[in-house]
């Protein structure tokens, strides 16, 4: 390994240490509305966005405050004796899943399909600079 890539490579496992990953695979609700609620807490303070998601009446927020609590859980784990109050959403990404496909009957004997979507959900929460 090249001193350049040697070097690339210290900087962001240094970066990653302040960092805390959660991740919400297979969720049922389509990766549309999931995004929706993401778009309100990318880049608020984590207690911030706890409350943005608390007082929300999607169905997807009663998720994604979940998965923010156990990001926050992580990166207490990871530093341990460090006070929370200082973290914030770095990233919120919502990718779309498996698909389930199913017929619905329609008139004269056709059919519609349907998909029901489903989505992948990875947040990382990290300290202010």
């Amino acid at each position: 390994m090249g001193a350049r890539k040697r070097n690339t490579a210290e900087a962001i496992k240094e970066a990653r240490k302040t960092q805390a990953i959660a991740k919400l695979n297979n969720c049922p609700t389509s990766p549309r509305k999931m995004r929706l609620v993401a778009d309100m807490i990318r880049g608020e303070e984590v207690y911030k966005a706890l409350n943005i998601l608390a007082y929300n009446p999607k169905e997807a927020s009663n998720r994604l405050e979940k998965l923010l609590k156990s990001a926050i859980n992580n990166w207490m784990q990871k530093n341990e004796g460090e006070d929370p109050t200082n973290l914030i959403v770095k990233d919120v990404h919502v990718d779309s899943a498996r698909m389930l496909k199913r017929i619905q009957p329609a008139p004269q004997g056709r059919a519609h399909r349907i998909r029901k979507r489903s989505n992948h959900v990875t947040l990382v929460v990290d300290t202010v600079k």
